[in-house]
C-alpha cells in the first residue's frame, strides 16, 4: 500500500484544500498514481477538480463499494472519491464505532477504517481532505493515515490551530506529520513573526517550500483546475512542485 497522507487543521480558511487539490496534481504529474478522498461536508476538493458532490448517499455509508464512487479527473492519474453535503450523511459519517459482532451493519467509522487500511492499494498516494474539525472521522484518518500534513495560515491565530490539534496525535507520530506555512507574504513583518515562531517551535517538521500568497489559486478553483493546469508559470504552481518534489525526497 502507498502513502496515505491526512490534510488536516481544526482551523479553517489556511489552506488545506487549496494544498489537497495542487500537492496531489503535482504528485499526478509526476507519475505518482494518487486518489484524493474528500471527507469535507463543504465538498471544496470536489468542486475544485470540476466534479459534483455525492448524491443521498455516501459510499462509506450506503452499501455501494466506494471503488464504484470513484471518478477519474480531467488529468493522468489523478482520481476522486467526491464528498457529500447531506447533512443526514455526514452526521453518519461521524457515528462512533461502538461494539458490533460480524453479523452487523458496519459503521461508516468501520468502513473508512477498512478502506483507508486494505482498499488503496492501487495508488501511490492517497491525500484525504479533512473538515475543520475534531470527530470520528477524522481521528480515524489521523490513526490510519502513514503521515500527516497541517497547513499553518501565516497570521496571528496561527498557532491556535496547531496547538489544538497537537492533543490528537501521538507522539510518536510527529515523526511523520509535516508542517507547511501558507498564505506567505513577505512584505508584511507579521509573516516574518510567525514563520520564525514556527520554525523555532515544530523545529524540522516544518517544509522548507513555503505557499506564497497568489490570486492564481481562487482564481485556479473557479474554473475547477489545479494551478499547475491553470497558471503553471505562477508562483502558486512552482512552490507547490516544490512541495511535491520535498515530499517524495522524504518517502
Amino acid at each position: 500500500m502507498g502513502h496515505i497522507i491526512c490534510v488536516m487543521n481544526q482551523k479553517g480558511g489556511v489552506g488545506k484544500t487549496t494544498t489537497t487539490i495542487n500537492l496531489a496534481a503535482c504528485m499526478a504529474r509526476a507519475g505518482r498514481q494518487t486518489l484524493i478522498v474528500d471527507l469535507d461536508p463543504q465538498c471544496n476538493a470536489t468542486s475544485g477538480l470540476d466534479r459534483k458532490p455525492l448524491g443521498a448517499q455516501h459510499p462509506l455509508v450506503c452499501e455501494v463499494p466506494w471503488g464504484e464512487s470513484v471518478v477519474a479527473s480531467d488529468w493522468p492519474k489523478l482520481f476522486l472519491l467526491p464528498g457529500c453535503q447531506s447533512f443526514g450523511e455526514v452526521s453518519l459519517l461521524n457515528q462512533e464505532e461502538g461494539k458490533s459482532d460480524e453479523n452487523e451493519e458496519k459503521t461508516p467509522i468501520q468502513r473508512l477504517r477498512e478502506l483507508l487500511q486494505s482498499g488503496l492499494k492501487a495508488y501511490d498516494y492517497v491525500l484525504i481532505d479533512s473538515p475543520p474539525a475534531v470527530s470520528p472521522l477524522t481521528k480515524t484518518a489521523l490513526e490510519c493515515a502513514t503521515e500527516i500534513l497541517m497547513p499553518i495560515q501565516c497570521e496571528f491565530f496561527a498557532m491556535e490551530g496547531i496547538a489544538k490539534m497537537t492533543s490528537l496525535i501521538e507522539r510518536d507520530r510527529w515523526l511523520s506529520t509535516g508542517i507547511l506555512l501558507t498564505m506567505v507574504d513577505p512584505t508584511l513583518e507579521l509573516t516574518s513573526e510567525v514563520k520564525a515562531q514556527v520554525r523555532e517551535f515544530f523545529g524540522n517538521i516544518v517544509f522548507q517550500t513555503e505557499i506564497p500568497r497568489d490570486v492564481a489559486f481562487s482564481e485556479a478553483s473557479s474554473y475547477g483546475k489545479p494551478v499547475i493546469e491553470y497558471a503553471p508559470r505562477s508562483r502558486g504552481a512552482r512552490a507547490y512542485i516544490e512541495l511535491c518534489m520535498e515530499v517524495f525526497e522524504n518517502e
